[in-house]
């Protein structure tokens, strides 16, 4: 058999992800569009298969009968990262927060009395609940499909001195169910419309009186991370995978921003040592109005904490403020944080 003198570059594999309606059935060609996301590059999924490598009673070597190895019980996890485009930051930003599509017109928010949420088998129109999530090979029939998709762990960033500020994503996203590596992919399924111009964010849209931490305004800031966490736990195994998932454990919102140091922000290391506790150190806001609007990207944290404030030496002096979302109380349906674009 001959050799194959084929190559790929890098560049020539995508990903898309589509809003799944319901549990247990990849969208495809007829179902919800994909959307191909604005990625740096292709990292290869974990894909965690069970084996069973112990050398058994009676050799010293492992013999093939002996070798056991199941896909079922694997969570499958997947790394992504890029440029925050406006139709995929929605699908992003309504899976972690755990909102229907379309939900919250351009803004999310998860609130301060939100309950555990949970899906699985049998379940439909979870449009927005769930993602399904395809690697697509430039070899045909080759794609690698991740069905039942949900974000654990999701971070939004922007720097000043690269790209003007234009944000950017990270995300982690987790499948319980089996993967698919030879997935079809139709090319018509998938919509790469998204164009620069028109569909990236940046912060420089933000206005002075609303880059505020912690109540304190008009900060002039060179970067920022958000980082939202909404774990997830796969249970009641089957021959598919598992056939629920619960959302239960904490869901966090932190961000941490680089200041300048200045009679703005100079009380920050006062403020942090001097926090009150069972208090709200103040509201957190990063916008271009009072209010977060849609096609606007902006974060707003209603009440907030300081958890860390440092010295960053640069140029001029710099403070690396983190900041965390607190809830207004377990009754409360005031937002623990909010998202708009």
């Amino acid at each position: 058999m001959a050799i194959s003198t084929t190559s790929y570059s890098a560049t020539a594999f995508k990903v898309a992800i589509a809003e799944q309606d319901a549990f247990g059935t990849i969208e495809a060609a007829g179902g919800n569009a994909y959307h191909a996301l604005d990625v740096d590059s292709i990292s290869s999924p974990s894909l965690n298969p069970s084996q069973g490598l112990d050398v058994r009673s009676g050799s010293r070597v492992l013999q093939a009968t002996d070798f056991f190895h199941t896909k079922v019980g694997a969570v499958a996890e997947i790394s992504i990262s890029g440029t925050a485009t406006t139709a995929a930051l929605d699908m992003l930003l309504e899976n972690i927060m755990g909102e229907a599509e379309g939900g919250a017109s351009g803004v999310y928010s998860f609130l301060s009395n939100a309950s555990a949420q949970s899906v699985g088998s049998g379940d439909t129109s979870q449009t927005g609940t769930l993602l399904s999530l395809v690697m697509i090979s430039p070899i045909t029939d080759m794609d690698i499909g991740f069905k039942d998709c949900v974000i654990t762990s999701l971070s939004l960033s922007g720097d000043a001195g690269t790209e003007g500020g234009r944000i950017k994503f990270s995300a982690t996203l987790k499948s319980g169910s089996a993967v698919d590596a030879t997935q079809a992919t139709t090319v018509g399924a998938v919509d790469t419309a998204f164009t620069a111009a028109s569909e990236n964010y940046t912060m420089n849209t933000w206005a002075a009186g609303y880059r505020q931490l912690v109540g304190v305004a008009d900060l002039i800031m060179s970067g920022f991370t958000l980082n939202l966490t909404n774990e997830a736990t796969f249970l009641g195994l089957v021959s598919t995978g598992y056939e629920s998932i619960s959302r239960s454990s904490e869901f966090s919102a932190t961000l941490d921003a680089t200041v300048k140091y200045d009679p703005k922000c100079q009380a920050f290391f006062e403020n942090f040592q001097d926090q009150a506790t069972g208090a709200s150190e103040g509201a957190t806001l990063l916008n271009n109005d009072s209010s977060l609007t849609d096609a606007n990207f902006g974060i707003s944290m209603p009440s907030s904490v300081i958890t860390s404030v440092a010295f960053s030496e640069q140029a001029a002096m710099m403070l690396d403020v983190s900041v965390k979302a607190v809830g207004a109380g377990v009754g409360s349906s005031t937002a623990l944080v909010e998202v708009a674009c």
